[in-house]
């Protein structure tokens, strides 16, 4: 059972992250350019720049949903696009990005 619906984008609150990621139910990439994500990042998170896109795209994970993440929502909404067009696999984003996140109080870690 997926916890996603095929070929339709979700938009998850923080808190549903944190849960996914708690449960090791997800992915989560973080697609934000380098100082941002050494400014303060989810921790267990991959990071992945949407600028190189095109280098990681063919290698995102299978083995269970990806869900992108950026500031806001826009870049991760961009990577879920682009990569359907190459052809990828992808779940979701999560809506208001790291700085819902940040409003929800949720942990940030810089390692």
């Amino acid at each position: 059972m997926s916890l996603f619906t095929r070929n339709t984008f979700k938009t998850l609150p923080p808190q549903e992250v944190q849960a996914l990621l708690d449960a090791k139910a997800i992915h989560l990439i973080d697609v934000r350019e380098v100082h941002e994500w050494n400014e303060g990042h989810v921790a267990g998170a991959a990071h992945r720049p949407l600028s190189e896109l095109q280098s990681w795209v063919g290698t995102l994970p299978k083995d269970k949903p990806v869900v992108f993440y950026c500031l806001s929502g826009g870049r991760s909404g961009q990577a879920l696009s682009l990569c359907k067009s190459a052809g990828q696999e992808v779940e979701g984003h999560m809506g208001g990005g790291i700085s819902a996140w940040r409003m929800q109080g949720l942990p940030v870690t810089r390692d």
